[in-house]
């Protein structure tokens, strides 16, 4: 047997997605479907923003004076066909750094990479543990390269497929092509994925639980399952998942626009948690008192939302994208963060233009907001996911993020990043802040050689 190094185009974190458009071929009984593959990515961040206006802050405000923060994960991805449609999956990953201010006082933070922790000491955990179990139906395959999670060889085009262990539930729901992956693309939280949507994870954004996705030419659908942490962005999780778990549900459609590829996708989730609500933490405090949502806490409380997102190529090497979300605000934010109204939208463009083809420029701005309800328990000094400035002036938060990632040879990219956010934690009488961000990223990838 022989093996080969090589460097992926661009690697992923979560098992790749269908692009929007497949090319379907009959089975090729001369093409080896890839037994396994092993695959390894660094990713290092560089943030620091300055000073700006604070008349005053809270336990959880942002710091009004200059910050530096550093962030690093590394990830092996392994993967080996059991058999014909069964492949393991397993991710560890080591990861380490700190959020401005402890990860508090933006709802829309700025480094993706940053897992929800105290500690900035890198530490080992198991990221992905899981079996995939594809059943085809009719003849019809799809190629699909080898990748990150991904084994090279051929899928059923119509396929029912079940993922069941430990992942990140944005590994199957809310993709998009050109902001997804924070190690490569756009890094604000609330761009890289739909931030009003309050998926299942504990702090560093894994969770155990069952995917289930029917996938046809055109169509997916895709439902999970998933645990919720103990506590609002707790490292544990709740065991009584027969009570308290998160549940994803989502309608994906492919098509094309003269020959550019497109897809839309809606998302809907119902969360049960041991949280709290925050007109019972007004009701609780009286007319003077601070509310305290966790004082509120109950098993089983319902939290729900909905989301839209939008891709679509304009030509081969320009592409845009949006997102909405939507969720019923009156639930405590319990495992992402602090958004219920969400708007977000963006370009990418590849640099084949300036003869730079894998180099990428991105820019996006992203609308957050919250219920009324929950701006009231803010302004009344109550602390919440991440958030919580004492009292609250409400507005929007706004954060306009645009990025340049240049690959400087194969396998390593270097990005610049620049985040300009209004209003943060929806406070009017804060900021703005601008962020800066440099970016660091190396992959590679070893496989067995395929015999010719």
């Amino acid at each position: 047997m022989s093996i080969s190094l090589t460097a992926s185009a661009q690697e992923q974190s979560q098992p790749p997605q269908t692009p929007p458009q497949e090319e379907s071929k009959p089975p090729d009984a001369s093409v080896e479907p890839e037994r396994w593959n092993l695959f390894y990515q660094a990713t290092s961040i560089g943030d620091e923003h300055g000073t700006f206006h604070a008349p005053y802050g809270g336990p959880l405000s942002l710091a009004d004076y200059p910050e530096h923060d550093v962030s690093l994960t590394s990830t092996l991805f392994f993967s080996v066909r059991l058999e014909q449609n069964t492949v393991f999956v397993f991710n560890p990953e080591i990861a380490g750094g700190k959020g401005f201010s402890g990860v508090d006082g933006i709802a829309n933070p700025p480094n993706g990479e940053i897992p929800r922790v105290a500690s900035a000491t890198p530490k080992p955990y198991i990221a992905r543990l899981f079996i995939q179990h594809d059943f085809g139906f009719g003849s019809e395959r799809e190629h699909v390269e080898s990748d990150a999670n991904q084994l090279g060889g051929d899928r059923p085009l119509t396929r029912y497929s079940i993922y069941a262990g430990r992942f990140t539930v944005t590994d199957y729901f809310d993709n998009n092509a050109y902001t997804h992956d924070p190690r490569t693309q756009f890094m604000a939280w609330g761009v890289m994925y739909n931030g009003a949507w309050d998926y299942p994870a504990d702090t560093r954004g894994y969770t155990w639980g069952i995917v289930q996705e029917f996938h046809t030419p055109k169509w997916a659908f895709r439902y999970g399952i998933a645990a919720e942490p103990r506590i609002a962005n707790g490292p544990q999780f709740d065991r009584m998942l027969f009570r308290d778990h998160g549940q994803t549900a989502e309608i994906e459609r492919r098509y094309s626009i003269r020959k550019h590829p497109g897809a839309v996708r809606l998302l809907g989730y119902a969360n049960r948690a041991d949280a709290g609500t925050y007109a019972e933490a007004l009701r609780l405090a009286g007319p003077t008192g601070t509310p305290d949502v966790v004082a509120t806490r109950r098993p089983g409380t319902l939290k729900y939302g909905t989301g839209a997102n939008l891709e679509q190529e304009i030509t081969p090497d320009i592409g845009i994208f949006a997102r909405l979300g939507w969720s019923d605000g009156k639930t405590e934010s319990f495992a992402f963060t602090a958004i219920d109204r969400l708007a977000s939208t963006g370009v990418s463009v590849k640099g084949t233009r300036w003869r730079r083809k894998d180099d990428v420029v991105g820019t996006s701005l992203t609308a957050g907001g919250i219920s009324g309800v929950h701006a009231s328990y803010l302004a009344r000094g109550g602390l919440d996911f991440l958030i919580g400035d004492g009292r609250l002036n409400y507005a929007p938060e706004y954060v306009w993020e645009s990025y340049y990632s240049a690959r400087l040879f194969p396998g390593f990219y270097a990005s610049f990043d620049a985040q300009h956010d209004a209003n943060p934690a929806y406070n009017d009488d804060r900021g703005p802040v601008w962020i800066y961000s440099i970016r660091l990223h190396m992959e590679y990838g070893l496989k067995p050689r395929q015999a010719k």
